[in-house]
């Protein structure tokens, strides 16, 4: 059953003032879904950054009125969050099937390359998920995409450091791909650091910790007072 937009009724009145009129039946909005325009916006964004996304240009290409879309989307800020809602399902996915068999180590290693991967080949999808959004709106997969990384974290890290471990895995990965995006790797900085990176983390959370303890040293009492002793000649002097 089609609505009919009042707009588009048009009467032509007869000699006996009755009135004769011509309804255009527009597909509002009987041809359309909140998921279809999701993955039209979805398709815009390949071609373009979230700010260049008209609404007006989205509902065009769907044949639709302008204000069919807010029958669906409060406004645009309610579209742009569903936009990083639907990046975060799809980035799952990608992680999952990277992750899918393997054993710890290199289930984190597959996820990260498909991390990035998917990152390259989306980017202003990518940038959208990685954009602050209100907290009202549905978030149910970007919290489920942080769910999956922090079980997979945890087959390494242990349950008492996933959550630190995933976060410092995430802030790795997504400096790497603003890095790559920004074009600044070349001779001196070479993309293989991105490697070596990985080979840290991964070492610092499959040891639980024990080497990195072992780095912070505390300093013994002959040392502190000779820097105690330093500070104090500093003070004197004024320097």
């Amino acid at each position: 059953m089609s609505t009919v937009n009042l707009q588009d009724v048009h009467c032509i009145p007869s000699l006996l003032q009755v009135s004769r009129c011509t309804v255009f039946l527009m597909p509002y909005p009987s041809k359309t879904d909140r998921q279809t325009i999701l993955s039209a916006a979805v398709k815009y964004l390949a071609h373009g950054g979230i700010r260049d996304l008209s609404l007006r240009n989205l509902a065009a290409s769907l044949d639709l009125a302008p204000t069919a879309i807010y029958r669906y989307f409060s406004d645009r800020s309610a579209l742009e969050a569903a936009l990083a809602n639907e990046a975060a399902r799809q980035l799952e996915l990608a992680l999952r099937k990277a992750a899918d068999g393997c054993e710890p180590l290199t289930t984190i290693r597959k996820m990260s390359s498909a991390y990035i991967k998917f990152a390259k080949e989306n980017r202003h999808l990518y940038e959208v998920m990685m954009s602050l959004h209100a907290p009202e709106h549905d978030a149910t997969f970007r919290q489920s995409l942080w769910t999956f990384t922090v079980e997979q974290v945890q087959r390494i890290a242990g349950s008492g450091r996933a959550a630190q471990a995933s976060v410092a895995l995430w802030a790795f990965l997504h400096g790497a791909v603003a890095l790559e995006a920004a074009q600044v790797f070349g001779e001196n900085k070479p993309a293989s650091g991105l490697e070596f990176g990985l080979d840290a983390w991964l070492m610092a959370v499959s040891t639980h910790g024990e080497p990195i303890e072992a780095l912070r040293i505390k300093p013994t009492k002959k040392t502190a007072n000779k820097k105690v002793s330093a500070r104090e000649s500093s003070l004197r002097s004024g320097k």
